[in-house]
């Protein structure tokens, strides 16, 4: 079956749909650096890098004139940045105010995805991003008013699609890592399985493989085992004939290095560490959560802190839960992100070695296969930009098991009950009683939104 990628950064989550049976003709990315890592994993596909605000149409004369003698692709996906959705990024403001959605001009992209299907007229669309890309107003290209980016979508192509929304934690699909994900699956009316899936209740979506066992972190690497790191010097930062098996060189006396191994294993946070950078021993001296100098010799004690201009020392504000942490061994990993290399980012020290993650583990709990073809990227050094890649990607973990749904009703089936997701199924499993309810949301979207209406 063939398919087309908008917006493809390293086309990982594509290799998942390629495994269910689906090839890729044409794929299109912004940097071409990314491009370059999808063309040596998807061979087949022509790349066309740039801006899709003005590409989109090289995307439409490829498919008709260069690539394929097919009427129409049989899957479309697109993966629109999510940067100015994300409730992680400051600045981003409110969900509920248009304006504030105007402050990234990406999060109107959507409207590139339907110039797209409606000059292709794919047989199926499948759209990802983070929850917020459901609800985040923004304001409508036309009239000013708050509408969110998917019923702007439907308000170009409603007519023609039936519209299946989700909202998932992809580690309820054995990806070892807690993943939070928006995903739409569009299937254009008249498809021989559409009528059979709405009557029996069902969604084009894979039922949850692990929704009572998630893989913990140590159960994966445990699985997939990788030698052990040491910052401290160059021949134990890396591993010989693995160079995504590395990480940054922290000095024996580095600050960085000296809070991460006062830091207690498993889920322990550099907040709460008692040790000073004079090592007094503070066994038997109450600490505040508040404290930053040791109550015996005045030096910062290791915890997260700023030096300010003048010489005084305070803590970091703020991302006490997030931040400066390990993660645990016998938990779920958290969210792999574009900035696994940097500590305090995110929770990314490794559960027991005194490091943060290697680009290999982050590749691996994004479910990435070792065979990943990185080229000139990896040759060059690039590892923050790997880095930026594999914490962008869609688990190919999901997409296959997704895509494995996709191909059969695309032949006109529908696969056993017990390997679908049912409608409604997400309010029941995990409490989502606004946005990740398909029957409910279809109908909100699809209902001519009042004059007055906001949300």
């Amino acid at each position: 079956m063939q398919a087309v990628s908008l917006f493809s950064n390293c086309g990982a989550g594509d290799v998942g749909y390629r495994r269910a049976g689906f090839g890729f003709k044409i794929m299109a990315e912004l940097e071409r650096q990314r491009l370059e890592v999808c063309k040596l994993n998807h061979p087949r596909a022509i790349g066309i890098a740039g801006d899709l605000r003005k590409t989109w149409r090289d995307v439409v004369m490829d498919w008709f004139f260069r690539r394929t003698r097919t009427e129409r692709p049989d899957l479309l996906c697109a993966c629109p940045p999510c940067q100015g959705m994300s409730s992680a990024r400051s600045g981003m403001g409110r969900g509920d105010n248009p304006e504030h959605g105007a402050r990234d001009q990406r999060n109107l992209l959507v409207e590139v995805v339907a110039d797209v299907i409606q000059c292709l007229r794919p047989r199926m669309v499948v759209l990802e991003n983070v929850p917020q890309f459901l609800t985040k107003l923004v304001p409508h290209p036309e009239t000013g008013r708050g509408i969110s980016a998917p019923r702007l979508l439907l308000e170009r192509i409603g007519a023609e699609y039936y519209f299946f929304p989700v909202i998932v934690d992809l580690a309820d699909y054995g990806v070892p890592q807690t993943r939070k994900r928006c995903f739409i699956t569009l299937i254009r009316r008249g498809e021989p399985a559409l009528d059979a899936l709405i009557a029996q209740g069902l969604t084009p979506f894979p039922a949850l493989t692990h929704a009572g066992n998630r893989v913990s972190f140590g159960q994966h690497f445990q699985e997939h085992p990788l030698p052990p790191l040491d910052p401290r010097w160059d021949h134990t930062a890396t591993t010989p004939g693995d160079r995504l098996h590395s990480v940054g060189r922290w000095a024996e006396d580095d600050r960085r290095y000296l809070m991460t191994a006062a830091t207690a294993p498993n889920g322990g946070s550099a907040w709460d560490n008692t040790q000073c950078e004079s090592n007094c021993d503070n066994s038997q001296q109450v600490i505040g959560p508040n404290d930053h100098a040791c109550p015996q010799c005045g030096q910062p004690l290791l915890r997260p802190i700023v030096r300010e201009k003048d010489g005084t020392v305070r803590l970091i504000n703020g991302f006490r839960s997030s931040s400066y942490r390990r993660m645990s061994e016998h938990a779920v990993a958290s969210t792999v992100t574009t900035a696994s290399g940097h500590l305090g980012s995110d929770i990314n020290i490794h559960p027991t070695e005194h490091r943060l993650l290697s680009v290999r583990e982050c590749a691996r709990l994004q479910t990435f296969p070792d065979d990943f073809k990185w080229g000139e990227v990896l040759a060059k050094g690039a590892l923050g930009k790997i880095r930026q890649m594999i914490g962008e990607a869609v688990p190919p973990r999901f997409t296959e098991l997704h895509g494995n749904v996709l191909r059969h009703l695309l032949r006109g089936e529908i696969p056993p009950v017990a390997e679908m997701m049912p409608a409604n199924h997400r309010c029941h499993q995990r409490g989502v009683t606004k946005f990740g309810v398909t029957q409910q949301l279809q109908l909100a979207l699809a209902t001519p939104p009042a004059d007055d209406c906001t949300a």
